[in-house]
């Protein structure tokens, strides 16, 4: 049985989508998201984060390449990966265009 390769776009999705796969990832994204520079402070006091959790959420964004800065104490100063969110941006527009249906509903 052969391998299945997948494509780099492939894997980059993945990727992100994995690092988004958690409603508290979502939350520090559009919080940083929303931040004209980095941003120095305990988030957990921003966002219903608890504070034993904030820094395995912004282990796995900064893994993904969606924010960077440095997120473990006691150096707290972390910002959008502003190259990384273009690129999500563009691959999920893309991914989520492929689907072309032709009716109103495909399955009817």
């Amino acid at each position: 049985m052969a391998k299945k390769n997948y494509t780099l776009n492939q894997e980059q999705v993945a990727r992100f989508a994995k690092a988004m796969g958690h409603p508290a990832r979502v939350a520090i994204l559009q919080f940083l998201a929303q931040q004209e520079t980095c941003y120095f402070g305990n988030i957990h006091e921003e966002l219903p984060i608890a504070k034993a959790t904030v820094s395995q959420h912004l282990k796995e964004l900064k893994e993904a390449g969606l924010i960077q800065g440095e997120v473990e104490t006691p150096k707290v100063k972390y910002c959008i990966n502003r190259d990384n969110w273009r690129l999500a941006q563009e691959l999920f527009v893309e991914f989520l265009g492929q689907c072309e249906c032709k009716k109103e509903s495909c399955c009817e």
